[in-house]
């Protein structure tokens, strides 16, 4: 037998990972099923920030971390989904398709716009909520809210959250890793903390970006690795910076499964045994993963299984990242081969208690 031959044999390339499709039809199982991970454009908000230098600058930088093949693959992508950010009967339609009962719907990413002055901060929340609003009351049964609020003003962010839980009737609110150069655990944040922990908000951590710049552009790392990366270091802040220690009662959900903290958090743990200089927190970090609740954009449930085995199932709810094509669609083969019991926490049970939702 050849070299060639021999290493033939010796590695082989698994067949391509299954991409599931919004508006495909996949067999359901007979449980309700509630999407925590699902966005939504708002076109009036487009039209607040255009010409805006703040704008313009964004999606410079933003750029830097897309290589040209990437960028030009995106404008092709927004072509054929864009439709699906706006239009709500298609929505509800790829929803009937997908097996989804409940989308708990948040703004795109790209709209966060912290770089906005307080006046137009404060007019692009109130329209992104206006909006939203809009949507849950004209579909009550179908849509709940996840607000957004001008993050880069703790105090204004506080008051905006009390309004849109109480005025509007919102769930909670969707939030960045990053506001420009702070994190959100920085203590700058904490008069928006300290009213999420006393309303009992439930707070989305969805990222957009990173400050890796072109060193991830190539390949669509930015997204691939950065996304997640941005996740895993954000909640590793709000960890050992004690954040869930001064606010114990924070309901919060990490996107795309909480990145890659919850695989690799007994590194933490030795980290924070070992040394001096690695934070705050008063229990073992890995003991907090037990207070997140962790979307299932993870694509293979052996991943699902294995982050169930660290967070507990309690703390996995169901997410597409509808209408992207980083999305997963087929909530019920993501859990197929778990017991009923699991089945029916993590697809609809879990964000229901989480929510406050009647059960189903």
């Amino acid at each position: 037998m050849s070299t060639d031959e021999t290493e033939a044999q010796l590695f082989k390339c698994s067949p391509p990972m299954e991409v599931t499709h919004p508006g495909e039809s996949y067999q359901r199982l007979p449980y309700r099923t509630i999407d925590v991970h699902c966005h939504t454009l708002i076109p009036a908000v487009e039209g607040l920030v255009a010409g805006h230098p703040g704008k313009q600058a964004e999606v410079a930088s933003t750029d830097t971390q897309l290589s040209s093949d990437s960028q030009q693959y995106n404008g092709e992508m927004i072509g054929v989904l864009g439709p699906k950010l706006t239009n709500i009967q298609m929505r509800l339609d790829d929803m009937d398709a997908n097996g989804v009962d409940l989308q708990a719907i948040s703004s795109s990413p790209t709209q966060y716009y912290y770089w906005a002055e307080e006046d137009l901060a404060s007019t692009i929340a109130a329209a992104t909520n206006d909006h939203l609003a809009e949507i849950c009351a004209g579909h009550p049964e179908r849509f709940l809210g996840l607000g957004t609020v001008s993050l880069q003003y703790p105090e204004l962010a506080a008051g905006q959250l009390s309004k849109l839980m109480k005025n509007y009737g919102f769930k909670g609110v969707q939030i960045s890793t990053l506001v420009g150069d702070r994190d959100v655990a920085d203590r700058f944040f904490d008069p928006f903390w300290a009213k999420a922990d006393e309303l009992g908000a439930v707070v989305f951590i969805h990222p957009w970006g990173t400050n890796l710049g072109s060193r991830i552009a190539e390949y669509y790392l930015m997204n691939l690795v950065g996304q997640p990366l941005e996740t895993t270091i954000c909640l590793s802040k709000l960890i050992l910076g004690g954040t869930f220690d001064r606010h114990k009662k924070l309901k919060i959900i990490a996107s795309h499964g909480g990145g890659y903290l919850p695989t690799y958090s007994s590194r933490m743990d030795h980290g924070h045994a070992a040394r001096p200089d690695t934070g705050c927190c008063e229990c073992r970090p890995s003991d907090y993963l037990r207070r997140i609740w962790f979307d299932s954009v993870v694509f293979d449930p052996e991943h699902l299984q294995r982050l169930i085995a660290v967070v507990g199932k309690e703390q996995v709810v169901t997410g597409t990242d509808y209408p992207f094509d980083m999305g997963h669609y087929n909530p019920s083969a993501m859990v197929a081969s778990m017991d009923p019991e699991t089945q029916a926490a993590i697809l609809g049970g879990n964000a229901a208690a989480l929510f406050g939702l009647k059960a189903n």
